[in-house]
């Protein structure tokens, strides 16, 4: 029986580039086909389906184009929103091939679309004083060092022990331009793929929206699309089948179902790390919050299983 139901999928950053990987054009292109591949169950089921998706490694490294073409042949770098809205049009290319390759192989005749999104954030959020969003390759505590020592930037270690990252300011997303025309694509069963990194961000300067040095935080950026075309299901993919509280501890433990109450009382115990599995929890609870709909954090190869992943539900009235 099939549905036609909405949903909303939040790529993470393993569907288009593996930690130990270089970023090579062929790595990008096998990751992403085989996780729109992993979709294929919910296409088959009638979901009509809206993608956003990553870019931190992505745009660190046009960042680094940059600043070598300043470098080595005085070209002019562009500001970080620029940047931004080169990986959206970039990886949009890319997830767009993958879904080709799986029409293709299915037989369907199906059209997706990449739409360059501008992402609305506050001026005055106190979080541009706050750099968090890791960006660009990871690099030894050495090359940090170095790094910060030369531009100033900073740099945080990755909780999963993959080495050192940039980290810029990630300041809360407020609103999504051209949000009824994602809705109407949708609806009409093309595939949307949309803010693309968190979204170009935008903030109202001088009587009208410019672009703002930041990168905004893709999942939260996800769930609040999924809010405003009143999807019926949230997903976040990442690169772990369940959430686990007392993560990589001997009582490690799966978490199936939760609150909304409880998914905020571990956040409240700290046992998500900031960077990692913490803000794809607050945007977990926003959207649950908003719609009374469920999210559903797990990887890309459970998609199509009924029990996958853990499902963030609603509090019991």
């Amino acid at each position: 029986m099939t549905n036609n139901k909405l949903a909303v999928i939040a790529f993470g950053g393993n569907a288009l580039l593996k930690s130990h990987q270089k970023g090579t054009y062929q790595e990008q292109i096998d990751n992403v086909t085989e996780t729109c591949r992993c979709l294929v169950p919910m296409l088959k089921a009638g979901y009509r389906i809206v993608v956003g998706h990553g870019n931190g490694p992505q745009v660190g490294n046009v960042m680094l184009q940059h600043k070598a073409g300043k470098e080595t042949f005085d070209v002019e770098s562009m500001p970080l929103n620029f940047c931004v809205a080169e990986t959206q049009g970039s990886i949009g290319a890319l997830i767009e091939e993958g879904f080709r390759r799986i029409f293709a192989e299915e037989g369907w005749d199906r059209d997706t679309v990449t739409l360059l999104t501008h992402v609305e954030v506050d001026a005055n959020d106190p979080l541009f004083d706050n750099p968090t969003k890791p960006v660009g390759p990871y690099v030894t505590r050495e090359e940090a060092d170095q790094f910060h020592d030369e531009t100033g930037d900073i740099y945080r270690e990755d909780p999963k022990g993959n080495g050192w990252r940039k980290v810029v300011a990630s300041p809360k997303p407020i609103r999504i331009q051209n949000i009824k025309l994602i809705r109407q694509l949708a609806d009409q069963g093309i595939i949307v793929i949309t803010v693309g990194g968190g979204g170009i961000p935008v903030a109202q300067k001088d009587g009208y929206l410019k672009g703002v040095q930041a990168v905004i935080d893709k999942d939260l950026a996800s769930a609040i699309t999924a809010v405003e075309i009143n999807a019926d299901e949230f997903y976040i993919l990442t690169d772990v089948p369940k959430v686990y509280i007392n993560f990589r501890k001997p009582d490690e433990k799966a978490l199936d179902t939760i609150t909304v109450s409880e998914a905020k009382k571990y956040l409240a115990e700290g046992q998500f790390t900031e960077g990692s599995m913490a803000p794809k929890m607050r945007a977990a609870i926003m959207f649950v919050e908003k719609t009374g709909h469920t999210c559903i954090i797990t990887e890309a190869g459970r998609l199509g299983d009924d029990s996958c992943g853990t499902r963030i539900v609603a509090d019991e009235r």
